[in-house]
């Protein structure tokens, strides 16, 4: 069955810790595939944040991120976390991914999940943990 996905863009305001204007977040958010091709560049190496904050709380059921890498041998690491209207903060899932040019390119993740009133999503990536060589990479971020 197919989820309705959240117009993101519309329904937020994002935070970034650095974004490449030539990739900017818009691009992973977006429901177009095309977008979706270019996706989200970080502006600079190591860490970053991304937090979407809810213009009203919402109820989340699926959450669904893609993330490519076709030239650097790197493990990722990312954490998303919640808040809601209550106070609540929790980890949805922290994970490590290992890329490799010649093998696993691509990490796609689909989470089913049961959150009410949430008011901030923030999705935390280490593109290359232990080095500060690349920057982090999102193609989608897709929230039902």
């Amino acid at each position: 069955h197919h989820d309705e996905w959240m117009k993101i863009e519309e329904i937020t305001r994002a935070q970034l810790t650095s974004e490449d204007p030539v990739f900017p977040l818009e691009n992973a958010l977006s429901l177009n595939p095309e977008c979706n091709e270019k996706g989200w560049v970080a502006g600079e190496t190591g860490p970053q944040t991304i937090t979407l904050n809810f213009l009203k709380p919402v109820k989340i059921r699926r959450i669904f991120l893609d993330f490519i890498e076709h030239e650097f041998e790197r493990m990722q690491e990312f954490s998303l976390r919640y808040m809601t209207q209550t106070g609540i903060q929790q980890e949805i899932v922290r994970q490590q991914w290992n890329f490799s040019p010649s093998g696993s390119t691509q990490e796609m993740e689909d989470y089913t999940v049961e959150l009410d009133g949430v008011t901030r999503l923030e999705l935390w990536i280490d593109p290359d943990v232990g080095r500060e060589k690349v920057k982090a990479t999102l193609k989608a971020w897709r929230v039902a």
